[in-house]
């Protein structure tokens, strides 16, 4: 078959998730137009027209099988994925976690995707989603004209401008000793809530007061709407607001005493297991240590895992939950693809891993094959399930935790998993379980990546 004769897919962006899906794609023998609007076209973020810019951090997050990006790093590797493989290339010493050098890890991705023959480069904005088989995977700054064209794909009210999320926890880290199940006036128990006594909310409130703020970038100028406002700017209108607002509690009998608390945060179940709960009204820009102390401060959240992070920045994404499938595709239109920030991920592997998910999918439905999702026990089939079975209320992008990753059976007569010990089973079933899902689609698999020596549990920074 000559060049010409191989089916062709179009990618729109070439930072990580981009870059990654061209890659994927070209793996599978399709040809790739890839459209980069960047040198001469520039976003207030980037400084140079190389391939998968990083603008904030370097770090891809921690290694080894107590980690969940650790996982995801190992089933990119596996497959010879193109961004983890440059991070490996350009990596520098950060203890245990996978972090690189800025400059030469886009060099190296440059360099893959431009010496690819299967892929040709156009550097040139594009302004509409063009017909045919596509990946979407402009990113968070995606270009008003084209954030215009998704809206007609997917409806206006399905992409969001602004990301504007509170922390979510692990359920197993609730304490439903202090917590309990209800909804306001008897409504359905669909909300965790945890009680405060006045001393304890005038605690919350002073430390909440003292936290520090994320200080944004000048491209990410915030501006506080009242449906998104995060509750430190709440607190500042008065130590009592939040207790008028997004912690009121009004029509919350507390089972224990019969009354209602002086204050309560609720919790609102994120995904279908119920094994992620994010805290209703509690969007912020803290900084993350201080939001780990607060959070930490609500009644029945003291030993609480917070598996995401509350964030306050521009971001453009789609609301996953009613927009996409598992495949990464459009439910409106199955010949588009959509990977990154855009899908409703957060952080730089995430990106690049749903990027090779969207590729690898675009190029199999270019061949006559049926778009693919990995099973939701390795760690980006955790991801892109999450993204497709959420709960779309208030719906925003998502990191990977072990959250994600169903817990594996308890031995009779335990009661509960201590982290150490399940982490690494769940490590090595997915993994298992990712050999045998790529094996079955065909995918040339490095068993050396398969398995790795259990690692002290690291506190790198994610992305």
């Amino acid at each position: 078959m000559t060049m010409s004769e191989l089916a062709q897919i179009t990618v729109i962006g070439a930072g990580l998730a981009g870059a990654e899906a061209a890659l994927s794609a070209a793996s599978q023998g399709v040809r790739v137009r890839l459209y980069e609007m960047r040198p001469h076209k520039m976003t207030p973020a980037h400084r140079t027209g190389q391939f998968a810019e990083l603008v904030c951090s370097t770090s891809l997050g921690g290694e080894g099988e107590m980690q969940s990006k650790g996982m995801l790093q190992a089933e990119m590797r596996s497959v010879g994925a193109g961004i983890v493989g440059s991070a490996d290339h350009s990596r520098v010493p950060a203890g245990n976690a996978l972090a690189v050098d800025r400059e030469a890890f886009s060099a190296e991705v440059t360099r893959r995707v431009r010496e690819c023959p299967l892929i040709e480069v156009v550097e040139e904005e594009l302004t509409a989603v063009p017909d045919g088989i596509c990946v979407i995977a402009s990113g968070p700054l995606t270009s008003d004209a084209l954030a215009q064209d998704l809206m007609r794909l997917t409806g206006s009210e399905r992409l969001s401008f602004y990301d504007a999320a509170a922390p979510v926890i692990d359920a197993a880290s609730i304490d439903l000793d202090t917590a309990w199940r209800a909804g306001r006036y008897e409504q359905s128990a669909d909300y965790i809530n945890c009680p405060f006594t006045k001393e304890e909310y005038q605690t919350f409130i002073a430390a909440l007061e003292q936290a520090r703020s994320h200080t944004p970038h000048d491209w990410e100028k915030l501006e506080f709407f009242e449906g998104c406002m995060p509750i430190e700017e709440i607190a500042r209108r008065g130590p009592d607001t939040p207790r008028f607002g997004p912690m009121s509690p009004k029509g919350l009998d507390n089972p224990r005493t019969g009354r209602w608390p002086y204050a309560v945060a609720q919790l609102r179940q994120e995904d279908a297991e119920g094994r992620m709960w994010s805290l209703v009204g509690f969007q912020t820009g803290l900084k993350w240590g201080d939001q780990k102390e607060l959070v930490q401060l609500i009644p029945g959240l003291q030993n609480a895992e917070i598996v995401r992070y509350g964030v306050m920045h521009r971001n453009t994404y789609l609301n996953a939950p009613e927009v996409l499938n598992a495949t990464m595709q459009l439910k409106a239109d199955p010949q588009k693809f959509v990977a990154g920030v855009l899908a409703g991920t957060e952080g730089y592997l995430e990106s690049s891993a749903t990027g090779w998910l969207a590729g690898l999918n675009a190029a199999r439905l270019a061949q006559g094959k049926d778009p693919v999702a990995p099973p939701p026990t390795t760690m980006l089939g955790g991801l892109v399930h999450y993204l497709a079975s959420a709960n779309p209320k208030g719906f925003q992008p998502m990191n990977v935790n072990w959250a994600l990753v169903p817990d594996p059976p308890l031995p009779e007569g335990k009661r509960k998993w201590g982290k150490r010990e399940k982490r690494p089973l769940m490590f090595r079933q997915g993994m298992s379980d990712w050999q045998d899902w790529a094996g079955e689609i065909g995918l040339t698999i490095s068993p050396h990546v398969l398995a790795q020596p259990r690692e002290a549990e690291t506190t790198a920074p994610a992305n």
